[in-house]
């Protein structure tokens, strides 16, 4: 039987990615690998996390989407305001990273900000990469475990739930969920959850494993049979 390992919330930093997967010696043949989404925005690197995710799934991972990855696909729709939401949200170290010049590079100016920014078109590597990430799904399920980004709606079927839901829920999962099957999920990092940069291992069958590497915190690696967890800092 294959090892279930779970990892969410890369965001752009590919040498922590590889230090974890080498660290947990992943081999496809032995180990089935989920990826819970984020891999892009904060960190420098996301277009080679991308690239990495690309080739991990050739080989047998399974890798969800995430809020950061649908932001990334909203702002080249031709909204502004998707745009500049992905902006203040990381996307503006992404956009640079597959060499974009963004004249007002501070995210923190676009959160504040009446100004709308012009569109951008994509270029070829990034349109590669979007229309990858379109065909990723927003969850996982086992018999015992479910598998996705941010949680579930306590009281709607996981196959009724909006996508939307999928990608951003907080409060209202962490919170509500009763259902039978184990949740493993990222987006919210553990801190916020338990004050600790440890795995959330929730009363309610959730389990948190964003560790925040987004903020130079740790990359996690949840072994969900034995629950055994591997990081680096």
């Amino acid at each position: 039987m294959k090892r279930l390992l779970a990892i969410s919330d890369i965001h752009g930093d590919l040498k922590k990615f590889e230090r974890l997967l080498k660290l947990v010696q992943y081999n496809s043949e032995n180990d089935q690998l989920l990826l819970l989404g984020d891999y892009v925005d904060r960190g420098l690197e996301s277009k080679q996390v991308i690239d990495k995710v690309i080739e991990l799934k050739k080989d047998g991972a399974i890798a969800l989407i995430g809020n950061h990855e649908k932001m990334m696909m909203d702002a080249f729709q031709g909204d502004p305001m998707s745009l500049k939401r992905w902006y203040y949200n990381g996307g503006i170290k992404t956009l640079q990273n597959y060499g974009y010049d963004i004249a007002k590079d501070d995210a923190k100016f676009w959160y504040t900000t009446e100004e709308m920014p012009d569109l951008i078109e994509m270029n070829e590597e990034i349109k590669e990469h979007i229309q990858f990430l379109h065909e990723l799904p927003y969850y996982y399920e086992t018999d015992t475990h479910i598998f996705v980004h941010a949680g579930v709606h306590p009281t709607t079927l996981l196959h009724e739930t909006d996508q939307h839901t999928l990608v951003w829920i907080r409060e209202e999962f962490h919170q509500g969920y009763a259902g039978p099957k184990t949740v493993i999920f990222g987006h919210t990092p553990t801190k916020y959850l338990h004050n600790s940069p440890e795995v959330y291992f929730g009363k309610n069958n959730i389990i948190g494993i964003d560790g925040g590497c987004a903020y130079g915190g740790r990359l996690n690696c949840l072994e969900v049979e034995s629950l055994k967890i591997i990081y680096v800092e």
